[in-house]
């Protein structure tokens, strides 16, 4: 019962309470004609109507078409027999809703094609009740032609973005099962080559102790000198374990925004040469967060990444082409703007709004020692 309650609100934006409202509106019409069978016709026809709504968001597959055909149906029948045209706007969600593009296509034609034949003929046979309220009779197909498209755009961005999202948690997951393993073969290679080394000599020390144990002596020396230099080349390890790479970081970005439909256009060095692991990973983190926003708030068709090298900083200006901060409230108080922020302070560096028709964010992180070949 929630389930589907939450798929129609979710589908069609429409509180509960409204439903109920549009539920009773039809019987307004009903009610004025004289006759009961007629009065018993229509009522069983809008019961009906609501049932096939309601099944049309808890079936799948053909059923979906069925049922949205017996609203069509029933759709005519208000019409020409009540003068009640506005089964129709609500179909205009139910046809909005269907995923395939074939589908959406051929009910939309049969929807949009039959609505105008249905008013056609009331205004011809004149309808006490279509020809009163005629202002809101055209209202309405105009609504019937840009409502399903509305909503199937917007249920086909919902569906991208869902995608998008989880193709980015799986890139994330795949980075770090890929350093893991980097990690653990470099770990392998240094201790299983050491550690091999010390039991051999160790062993050949043991057997020499009885009889020489000056050599004895020596080979434990030895032992001393491999644990110690495995355990440098450990430490090196651990050193140059690494955060989110500036190169590594824009492919992924590259990908984000191409599953989104949105130009990439890169500028300047993604190598840079005096910035700090730390830094850059902070780097990397504020640019995924800023093109994370912009694929989801900005309304973009193109988004610019500028490197520039400075004597003290290095700055990374993210620039597209879309609303901007000023007309996008949700962007700029829920963006994660704050977070941004203060990572960059955390490492000396500063966050600025750049100016241009859409949104410029201009990110500052300083620069270090040039950094010692591995």
């Amino acid at each position: 019962m929630l389930k589907w309650r939450s798929n129609l609100y979710k589908t069609t934006g429409l509180n509960p309470f409204i439903w109920a409202i549009l539920f009773i509106l039809p019987f307004y019409y009903i009610f004025r004609t004289s006759s009961k069978a007629h009065t018993a016709v229509g009522i069983a026809l809008i019961i009906l109507f609501f049932v096939s709504y309601v099944l049309v968001f808890v079936t799948k597959g053909w059923k979906v078409y069925v049922w949205s055909g017996v609203q069509i149906a029933i759709s005519i029948a208000m019409t020409v027999l009540f003068g009640f045209v506005y089964f129709s706007l609500l179909l205009t969600f139910v046809i909005g809703n269907i995923t395939s593009k074939k589908g959406f296509i051929t009910l939309y034609v049969i929807h949009l094609t039959v609505t105008i034949a249905t008013i056609d003929y009331a205004i011809v046979v004149k309808n006490p009740m279509v020809i009163s309220q005629l202002p809101f009779v055209f209202i309405c197909l105009i609504m019937v032609i840009l409502l399903p498209i509305s909503n199937y755009n917007r249920n086909k961005n919902e569906r991208l973005q869902g995608q998008l999202n989880d193709a980015n948690k799986r890139i994330s997951e795949l980075v770090k099962l890929e350093e893991r393993q980097r990690i653990a073969r470099d770990l392998h290679d240094t201790l299983g080559q050491k550690l091999s080394l010390i039991g051999l000599k160790s062993d050949l020390a043991i057997k020499l102790m009885p009889k020489t144990p000056s050599q004895s002596l020596i080979e434990m020396k030895e032992v001393r000198q491999t644990a110690r230099t495995a355990m440098k080349e450990v430490r090196e390890i651990v050193k140059q374990m690494r955060g989110a790479k500036l190169k590594e970081e824009m492919a992924r970005i590259e990908q984000m925004l191409k599953t989104a439909q949105i130009e990439l256009i890169v500028e300047g060095d993604l190598d840079p040469k005096n910035l700090s692991l730390m830094n850059e990973n902070v780097l990397c983190m504020c640019l995924k967060e800023a093109v994370t926003n912009l694929v989801k708030h900005s309304g973009a068709s193109v988004c610019t990444i500028s490197i520039r090298p400075d004597r003290l900083a290095l700055i990374a200006i993210v620039e597209d082409n879309g609303i901007g901060l000023t007309q996008n409230a949700v962007y700029s108080h829920g963006s994660g703007l704050k977070g941004m922020k203060e990572r960059l302070e955390f490492v000396n560096g500063s966050l600025e709004l750049g100016e241009g028709p859409g949104t410029s964010l201009v990110m500052k992180v300083p620069n270090t020692h040039p950094r010692e070949k591995a």
